[in-house]
């Protein structure tokens, strides 16, 4: 499983690519952030991150895309920046075709530190430790963006098992139709057939008395 993971901003959007699967090591593909002017129109920073993050698409062919749910946060106009960045890589990858997962901070700081609570130097020693790096990855958009995508890989089996097990559950609790509402149903969808027209009936038009008009 190779996925790219988005750690979105205006000024500094972190990505990072990490190859492998849930159980074995894992392998870090690249790492970097794509940076737009803080002074540049809001328009042209958000055409600079995605062609950024196409670039990054273009070369290292993710199968998913893992993107750090954005929530409210008391700077309103921090948090405005991170949802349209967010909103960017959502585009790009599902323009693609490529599946996007969304996981909150609390859940990436679980997955690679043990710790909902974890700091970003926790983050970025735990990230250095599992992708076997000489150093943490600067800046710590960076790192982020790794500990996203290694929170997908981690996550992906059992969000896939309980995804299968509620489709099952749904299965099996669907209402099925009885055999007397099959039957209704089948009779319903019959086509009533006519009545024939009853022909006339002799006796209500008898023929003339052959005996009338004779002479004794």
């Amino acid at each position: 499983m190779r996925v790219l993971g988005v750690d979105p901003g205006l000024t500094r959007c972190g990505v990072g690519v990490v190859e492998g699967v849930a159980g074995r090591p894992l392998t870090m593909l690249g790492v970097g952030v794509v940076r737009t002017p803080a002074d540049a129109d809001l328009g042209h920073r958000l055409v600079a991150v995605e062609q950024g993050l196409e670039q990054w698409l273009d070369e290292y062919r993710p199968e998913f895309v893992a993107v750090e749910r954005v929530f409210s946060q008391h700077n309103v106009r921090t948090v405005m920046g991170t949802a349209q960045a967010s909103a960017v890589a959502l585009l790009c990858a599902s323009r693609r075709g490529i599946p996007v997962a969304l996981h909150t901070p609390s859940e990436v700081k679980a997955a690679v530190t043990g710790s909902g609570r974890a700091d970003k130097a926790q983050v970025g020693a735990m990230v250095t430790r599992l992708l076997r790096l000489d150093a943490p990855p600067k800046p710590a958009d960076a790192a982020d963006a790794l500990a996203l995508a290694i929170c997908h890989i981690w996550r992906a089996p059992a969000q896939n098992r309980l995804q299968q097990a509620a489709a099952l559950h749904a299965s099996r609790t669907a209402p099925r139709a009885t055999p007397a509402r099959t039957a209704a149903s089948k009779a319903s969808g019959r086509r009533t057939p006519t009545a024939p027209i009853p022909s006339p009936n002799p006796s209500s038009n008898p023929s003339p008395n052959p005996s009338k008009g004779r002479t004794a």
